[in-house]
């Protein structure tokens, strides 16, 4: 079993249904700025294998806090260029913590799913 199978278990199939937010640039500002909750936003693309590894971790951390004064969702930066530059984003996975519709942390690239749940906790 490889590094990578071992932090990140071996899901590599990501399925773009199965988040319950999509954030796109028709509700990005309502449900991503506006808001009170810490929102927690994963950049992501089809293309991209790394992505592929932290979406499934990122869908599990939003199923396990659906009771929370948060929101976990993602952003298809293929899709939605004008999110992406408005952040800064070049490069992916890139995950942003928002509260008060700025961003107060910050992930590129891959990580096991503590580290996510940690930076999360952090700004609850």
């Amino acid at each position: 079993m490889g590094i990578f199978n071992k932090l990140f278990g071996n899901k590599t199939e990501k399925n773009e249904n199965s988040m319950k937010v999509i954030f796109d640039n028709s509700n990005f500002e309502e449900l991503a700025i506006k808001t009170d909750k810490i929102v927690m936003v994963d950049f992501w693309a089809e293309w991209c294998g790394p992505c592929r590894m932290v979406g499934p971790i990122v869908e599990e951390i939003a199923n396990e806090y659906t009771d929370e004064n948060v929101t976990i969702g993602k952003v298809n930066v293929d899709e939605n260029p004008e999110i992406s530059m408005r952040f800064g984003i070049r490069n992916i996975p890139t995950i942003l913590f928002l509260k008060n519709g700025e961003v107060v942390d910050k992930q590129v690239g891959a990580v096991p799913k503590q580290v996510l749940v940690d930076k999360l906790k952090s700004h609850m």
